[in-house]
């Protein structure tokens, strides 16, 4: 027999019809706004004095993510509670994929609202769980009815929150992921990856409900090359999921960047209230070329032209890389996604978008 064929007869059939994360080789002069990147790096002196940390760093043992420290500045810097446990993951991918593991048992299912991240469902499948998605509003707001209806029909073992909302931007209520937290038979998991840049977070309570994990991480607010994420949880949960997490699945030099980043909150915080400013600026300049904007509470903008492909093109023509949204659900039909950058970055955008033809830009 064939040796392909043979290997393609051992190998997980729904693997083999899955499609890889793509992640865009993009040169280094290109103005990149394609994944919700920090456009802001450390000054030289910050520079100069973590060069220096990571050369003391015992690169040559084996990493204790426990016993680093990590998970006390992470509680001291976000007001984490006592009552939560926290779990380190090598990025917020990886304590998705664990938390899928957690409850992965014949029969059980997994929902999540769409259009969002698109990792909910590639693990569930990954596990061998049910995926249910319940599609948003229009609007790309919360089906509440829709969802309630749907966990009633389900009773998921595991729910996925985006709050924000990835790749939308779009904040639910409140109220509506609370109903949620109240009404769900299994663990729920509010996803607050850009919750630096919202106006609310569930983090303050993590750790007083069973059934509630909060996730987090540090790849929006400036170090996404770290692959720092972090869960929030009640202990009886949160020990068990401990359970599954691969030993040293940190790594000695971003646990130590990791800590030092921390303790330069400052520098951090600057930046945020800078990109929040600019979302603004950049929501209204998008708004007065006639584009629908849709609100964001994120580090990025969703919008809805007319030409999706033709404006994705016109800018990458012009060194410049954007999220095209368009194809990936029925309701992101004609949808971009443009990431937060500095002020120049921004203006680049615009004047590219301005010599477009009307009948491009604008959606009908």
């Amino acid at each position: 027999m064939d040796t392909q064929v043979m290997l393609r007869q051992i190998i997980r059939s729904d693997i083999q019809a899955m499609t890889a994360y793509a992640v865009a080789d993009v040169p280094l002069n290109c103005i990149k706004l394609d994944a919700m990147e920090m456009p802001y790096r450390y000054p030289d002196e910050l520079k100069t004095q973590l060069g220096k940390l990571l050369a003391e760093a015992p690169e040559n043992l084996y990493p204790n993510p426990a016993t680093s420290g990590l998970q006390e500045a992470l509680r001291q810097t976000f007001g984490i509670s006592d009552a939560a446990n926290i779990v380190l993951g090598n990025g917020s991918d990886e304590l998705i994929q664990l938390l899928t593991m957690l409850v992965a048992k014949p029969g059980a299912k997994v929902l999540a609202l769409e259009p969002s991240f698109v990792m909910y469902r590639h693990n569930a499948r990954l596990f061998g769980l049910e995926y249910v998605g319940v599609s948003l509003n229009q609007d790309f707001t919360m089906n509440l009815p829709a969802v309630l209806a749907a966990i009633e029909k389900h009773q998921p073992a595991l729910i996925f929150v985006a709050y924000p909302n990835n790749p939308t931007g779009v904040c639910f209520e409140r109220d509506e992921v609370q109903m949620i937290i109240d009404l769900a038979p299994g663990i729920v998991v509010v996803d607050e990856a850009y919750g630096a840049f919202s106006r609310d977070s569930f983090l303050p309570q993590a750790g007083s409900c069973e059934r509630l994990v909060v996730m987090r991480t540090l790849s929006k607010i400036g170090f996404a090359g770290l692959r720092i994420g972090y869960a929030a949880g009640h202990p009886m949960v949160m020990q068990e999921l401990t359970k599954i997490v691969p030993p040293y699945n940190m790594n000695q030099l971003s646990l130590a960047a990791a800590k030092f980043a921390l303790q330069n909150q400052n520098w951090i915080t600057q930046h945020i209230d800078i990109l929040k400013q600019e979302r603004s600026r950049l929501s209204e300049a998008l708004l007065a070329l006639g584009i629908e904007v849709f609100p964001s509470e994120a580090n990025f903008i969703t919008v809805k032209v007319n030409d999706a492909e033709k404006v994705f093109e016109t800018l990458w023509q012009n060194n410049i890389l954007i999220k095209k949204l368009h194809g990936m659900h029925p309701l992101l039909a004609q949808c971009l996604r443009i990431t937060v950058g500095t002020p120049e970055q921004n203006d680049a955008v615009l004047n590219i978008l301005k010599n477009i033809t009307t009948s491009i830009l604008k959606p009908n």
